[in-house]
């Protein structure tokens, strides 16, 4: 049995002959809309249509915000409650909030039964364990002393002080200064021929904490969906190293809450780092600065591989490979500058063809980079071909004795071994596309196997998910849709796994899409779907029914074909 190129072999017994196409209209974006209204919509039935994910102006549904107050929302004695904020806009009306409260969407509070109170109180939409009749919430005294005592939190030093210095440009930066001036001088003596690369080691900490890299399994910094919940999944399954989604250096000074969500740390992760995106030498040395004082990292990475074309457009990203002489100065002060280590992620190049990370190998080197991870791609590559594993390899004799980690393309045990074999040198490698398809395939590497999960098993991954996107967002009524919408984006990857029991040939390639089939029983069938509304099925299965109105447009690409 043979199969087209990029198209996966599945048993006979499970393929669908008699699948045809149709396009659900509640799930495609406003242009692919008035297409189909215009003169295109007689050919568009009869030809194959790709539709594009929205990015920028998303029509992303957005859950009315809970009418109570959120500062008396989880008393645990209603005679004593008080809102200190006299102008606080919010209802303080607990009898009448419960008249008009929604459904609970189910009976057991994750939070409740981990922490032993629902910081949501009242507002829960799992209350019925933990609120009294009139609304009021009740603490297991036991359970929360417990948890308190572990200190099981989400870290961060952000505090409304730090927020403030920041954005009226206050905080004491007196540390990226002087290091950005010893790099400056430096420039100008090496301009002058009277400096080498010596008198600079001596310009870095002494005392920089050292992380042993080899054979470490990395969680690719992923953005939207490398959220917190996803990765305390995937250090679950044996992820050893995580990041952050790419936080924006700029909104981080600025003391924007949203960047500063993407720093925070789940105690579980083991080895953790900020992954910081820029294009300007004192910008990105103050953001590093700023993040290692009230952040809980490890390291912090700069992003030189992000392909969005606004990112490149500023000089960021991939665009900072093109800007050879400020990415050596922007490395250079935050090396000296640092006293956690600092990594980097690189992409090979930014046009087809003209592969150029190897040459900044030699720099990354000599200013003291403790890792560089390479995506075997270009920028204008994006995800559509096969990584370059030979050309890491090349990076990876080049940065000797710097650790390379390679990236791109794992989605098994296999793969992992191939990767090694092309490129022996690599200290470990860093895994995206292939924990969003299957996170189990940390486990999978570190038990050198290939599993073969039931439907009810991912159920079961999913649910482990929607636990963790709850405790992190709320479990009132914006922490429940916010954790759909995230889920929601997941799933846009979820389904592209093929159940090794159903391969001819397992174990699945990353780029390989298989034809229509069924699944061994109607709920892998289910998750299969490419079909953006039955993502929202599996979302009702674990978060209840959608909201009047929900609409749901994935961000990297649109499903609409049934």
């Amino acid at each position: 049995m043979e199969a087209d190129a990029g198209v996966a072999l599945i048993k006979p017994e499970f393929i669908k002959t008699d699948h045809e196409r149709s396009l659900c209209q509640t799930h495609i974006s406003e242009n692919d809309k008035r297409k189909l209204e215009g003169d295109e919509k007689q050919e568009w039935s009869n030809k194959k249509r790709k539709l594009t994910g929205q990015n920028k102006a998303r029509n992303v549904f957005r859950a009315d915000k809970a009418n109570f107050c959120y500062a008396i929302a989880a008393s645990v004695d209603e005679s004593i409650e008080k809102c200190e904020n006299d102008a606080c806009k919010f209802s303080h009306d607990r009898k009448a909030f419960l008249e008009n409260k929604p459904p609970d969407v189910g009976d057991t509070c994750y939070i409740y039964s981990v922490q032993g109170m629902c910081s949501r109180g009242v507002t829960c939409r799992f209350g019925k364990e933990h609120l009294t009749e009139n609304g009021v919430n009740i603490v297991n005294k036991e359970l929360h002393e417990k948890w308190l005592q572990n200190g099981y939190k989400t870290a961060t030093s952000f505090t409304k002080d730090a927020q403030f210095q920041l954005r009226k440009k206050m905080y004491d930066f007196s540390r990226s200064e002087e290091a950005i001036k010893e790099i400056d001088k430096l420039k100008a003596k090496e301009a002058s021929g009277t400096v080498d690369d010596l008198h600079y080691v001596k310009l870095r900490p002494e005392e920089m904490k050292k992380i042993d890299w080899r054979d470490k399994l990395y969680l690719s910094p992923l953005t939207t969906v490398g959220n917190l919940p996803f990765r305390r999944l995937c250090v679950d399954f044996g992820a050893d190293i995580t990041c952050g989604e790419m936080a924006l250096a700029t909104p981080l000074l600025q003391g924007s809450l949203s960047e500063w969500a993407l720093v925070k740390r789940h105690p579980s992760e083991k080895i953790f780092g900020a992954q910081l995106c820029g294009s300007n030498v004192k910008v990105l040395t103050k953001a590093a600065q700023v993040v290692e004082d009230l952040a809980d990292v490890d390291f912090i990475d700069i992003n030189l591989g992000c392909p969005i074309e606004a990112i490149y457009r500023q000089g960021a990203g991939s665009g900072l490979l093109l800007r050879g002489h400020v990415l050596k100065s922007t490395v250079r002060s935050m090396s000296c500058m640092l006293n956690v280590p600092l990594t980097v992620k690189t992409r090979s190049g930014c046009a087809t063809g003209k592969n150029i990370a190897h040459n900044f190998m030699p720099m990354f080197k000599d200013a003291g980079v403790s890792l560089v991870t390479v995506h075997g791609r270009t920028r204008e590559q994006r995800y559509t071909k096969n990584a370059d594993w030979d050309y890491i390899q090349q990076c990876a004799e080049a940065a000797k004795p710097t650790p390379v980690f390679g990236n791109g393309d794992i989605l098994s045990y296999e793969d992992y071994m191939a990767a090694k074999e092309k490129a022996p040198d690599i200290a470990g490698v860093m895994i995206g596309r292939g924990a969003l398809i299957k996170p189990w395939i940390f486990q999978e590497i570190k038990e050198k196997r290939l599993m073969d999960p039931s439907s009810h098993e991912r159920f079961g991954y999913l649910k482990t998910y929607v636990n963790y996107g709850l405790e992190h967002w709320g479990s009132d009524t914006k922490g429940v849709e916010t954790t759909r919408r995230f889920l929601l984006e997941w799933l846009s990857f979820c389904h592209r796994y093929i159940p090794t029991g159903l391969l001819v040939q397992p174990p699945q390639k990353v780029n390989q899409r298989p034809p229509y089939y069924t699944g061994r029983d109607d709920l892998e069938t289910l998750f299969a779907s490419p079909n953006s509304g039955d993502w929202i099925k599996i979302s009702e299965m674990l978060l209840g029914p959608v909201p009047e109105g929900f609409t749901f447009l994935p961000k990297h690409k649109a499903n609409a074909w049934k």
